[in-house]
């Protein structure tokens, strides 16, 4: 039987320098060293991690450079892109190189993994721009017989929550009219919404995942934190283009939670 590429996905760490920062009363660092440790006992070895922006929470070099290293540790090829929280030229200098690396692609077995940057600076709201959404295109006719997953850390299509859906990509439509001119590609992972996603929009896989640390109430209006765990998303991608994903959480949700944080 084909072996199937296992690929691996971390999102929204919301990291800060100090260790024992906390996100509606949820410990950041404790989360995410705790989903990593699943992670690493779960579902390792695999073939490509990949962690979809949100890696801070206060621009700080210290938190990207403890999450590199305990990150180097699993001994995975690892990708980034940076989310709205991040700062984009201060993660291009410390991913620039090594296992853990801000990297525009990938190519692994017969799967293209394209990497793209939505954030706008200074902005919560994502854009896809032209430079980005023509790369992408390159790339598929580069590669017309791999497979495509194309990774970002906006939602490219609303979520049916009126104020997160304020702050996705604002351009969504033209990535998926570009795809759908591409039958290679197979899927589009997304990260920021803090919530697990998984819908069809024609031959295209949609998917979000869970943050490793506090979640985000599906389908409502405003702003209202879940009672699910955190977690994180397992893809098995075999040679004939198909997907097969799950979620995997921790067991227990963070008692420290508040669950009546009406914003972060």
């Amino acid at each position: 039987m084909p072996r199937r590429l296992r690929v691996l996905q971390i999102t929204d760490t919301h990291l800060c320098a100090d260790e024992h920062a906390e996100l509606g009363g949820v410990n950041t660092e404790w989360a995410c060293r705790q989903v990593i440790d699943l992670l690493a006992a779960e579902d390792l070895p695999a073939d490509l991690l990949l962690v979809t922006g949100d890696i801070v929470h206060d621009s700080s070099a210290a938190a990207y450079l403890r999450l590199r290293r305990r990150l180097e540790q699993l001994r995975v090829p690892t990708l980034v892109i940076p989310g709205n929280h991040d700062q984009p030229t201060l993660m291009r200098d410390i991913f620039s190189s090594g296992a853990v690396r801000w990297q525009g692609h990938d190519v692994v077995g017969n799967w293209l993994v394209v990497m793209l940057d939505s954030t706008i600076p200074q902005q919560p709201g994502g854009h896809l721009s032209e430079a980005e959404l023509e790369r992408l295109e390159a790339l598929l006719f580069r590669y017309p017989d791999h497979y495509a997953l194309v990774c970002l850390h906006h939602h490219p299509q609303p979520m049916g929550s009126e104020w997160i859906d304020e702050i996705g990509v604002d351009n969504g439509e033209a990535l998926f009219e570009l795809l759908q001119r591409h039958p290679q590609a197979r899927a589009v992972l997304w990260g920021h919404v803090h919530q697990a996603y998984d819908a069809y929009r024609g031959h295209l896989r949609l998917l979000a995942s869970p943050s490793t640390c506090l979640q985000f109430t599906p389908k409502l209006p405003r702003f209202c934190v879940d009672v699910e765990a955190p977690g994180y998303r397992l893809l098995e991608l075999d040679e004939q283009g198909g997907l097969e994903t799950s979620v995997r959480r921790l067991k227990e949700l963070p008692q420290s939670l508040n669950m009546q944080l009406s914003g972060y």
